[in-house]
């Protein structure tokens, strides 16, 4: 192919990403030939119904309704997916694409941090790409940060709040002072939660993204069953009042190390200080924090979703193909990417404690010597009652010193045997940011 061919696209998927790829296409035309060298075209698209109003031109375009009848048409050169599904017919394109030697842009996380390995092993034996800077923060360039920028970086640390819906209900819980439930429907009604809500609230959608860096960021197979996985729905209205007396904010944040014993990860709710650029960080934005041995500590903050963002990363795997950029699926090549060992977080650090206790003598006494006996001091400890509890019931809050978590689950596991508990007590981490 002459170096003034168009490069060819497939786009499978008309939703709020594809038809934000088609808008990029038609309208920047002009400036992606002057930055390429060559005009960037659309061949043909996929989707279920051709029917559907859909505010773009597609005239111009051939139709599949099959996915994986475009992954092989003659005169595409990229296949891009903006499908979703980690199986089914994403899968199955993607994978039909590859054998018939097209590249592959794609903003499936969830296709990735299941399949990676295969798909990028099968990408780099066919000489083909696999690039995916849309399926990780939306708009934010943080792949091409990892893979190119800071390629000379030994990674220390990944850590980011990479799942806009659950920053959007914290903050909003926190500035409206408003229950979880009632945001959470209100964010269902703003159409900004997935089909299975706990995609989102359940941490899984931000831990695929998180599997996906730690594998760029320290050269492993992406392991997302050994992601540590908590959602949001356990964090109270008290806990986000508590929690900025003192001085915190709550966040659902994605933490990636590599330690002595294995790759940490895990993407829970934790504290952070409240004038910290992640507790600084309002709405459905996204920020991701990448530490390494040399740079220091980068901090990369936008939209994390929607039609502009996350076409705007499609498009900029599009134009490194166009430009002749070729670079292994994760960094390195798929072979020689090393099979980590999971590790369960060990580093310590200050903990929230948040729990009700019986109004009986002798009971907060009791509760700090779980805590002595597992080896955990009290930095801060403060007692609230509610002035509608008939029974004068007290919230106990409790920050400690930096501790292992396994001496918290241990003491924790304690405090029910005492007697003195009503309901379940919260524990959440403070990382030190």
């Amino acid at each position: 192919m002459s170096a003034a061919a168009p490069l060819r696209l497939g786009l499978a998927g008309l939703g709020t990403v594809g038809i934000g790829v088609v808008k990029i296409v038609q309208a920047q035309a002009d400036l992606i030939t002057a930055r390429t060298g060559r005009a960037v075209t659309i061949s043909a698209v996929s989707a279920r119904d051709p029917q559907k109003n859909r505010d773009a031109d597609l005239s111009a375009y051939a139709w599949e309704t099959d996915p994986v009848a475009l992954a092989r048409r003659p005169d595409i050169d990229v296949f891009v997916e903006v499908m979703g599904g980690h199986d089914g017919p994403a899968k199955a394109a993607t994978e039909a694409a590859l054998a018939a030697g097209k590249d592959v842009v794609t903003a499936n996380k969830a296709l990735l941090a299941h399949h990676g390995q295969a798909l990028a092993e099968a990408a780099e034996a066919q000489g083909r790409v696999i690039r995916f800077e849309a399926a990780v923060a939306g708009g934010i360039p943080v792949i091409k940060a990892l893979t190119e920028g800071l390629a000379g970086n030994r990674m220390k640390r990944v850590m980011g709040v990479m799942n806009g819906t659950c920053n959007y209900i914290l903050t909003r819980m926190q500035s409206a002072g408003l229950p979880y439930d009632t945001v959470f429907e209100e964010a269902r009604q703003l159409g900004y939660l997935e089909a299975d809500p706990n995609l989102d609230v359940g941490g899984i959608d931000a831990g695929h993204k998180l599997s996906l860096l730690a594998a760029i960021a320290f050269g492993t197979r992406v392991s997302f069953d050994a992601v540590e996985l908590e959602g949001i729905g356990n964090v109270s209205i008290d806990d986000i009042r508590l929690a900025e007396d003192m001085g915190y904010r709550i966040k659902l944040l994605g933490v990636a190390q590599m330690t002595g014993r294995g790759l940490e990860q895990r993407m829970t709710p934790c504290l952070v200080p409240s004038a910290s650029p992640l507790g600084q960080l309002q709405g459905g934005t996204n920020m991701v924090v990448l530490e390494g041995d040399s740079v220091g500590q980068i901090v990369l903050r936008g939209p994390g979703a929607g039609m502009g963002p996350t076409a705007s990363a499609v498009m900029a795997d599009v134009i490194d193909i166009a430009r002749g950029l070729r670079l292994p699926t994760f960094g390195i090549p798929a072979t020689q990417l090393a099979q980590p060992t999971a590790a369960s977080s060990a580093t310590p650090a200050p903990y929230y404690l948040r729990m009700t206790l019986l109004d009986k003598p002798g009971a907060l006494a009791k509760i700090a010597t779980c805590l002595g006996e597992a080896g955990i001091s009290i930095d801060q400890m403060r007692q609230l009652h509610r002035p509608d509890d008939a029974a004068q019931n007290a919230i106990v809050l409790i920050v400690t010193h930096k501790a292992a978590p396994a001496d918290v689950a241990h003491a924790l596991s304690q405090f029910g045997p005492t007697g003195v508990l009503v309901g379940t007590p919260v524990a959440i981490r403070i990382e030190e940011v």
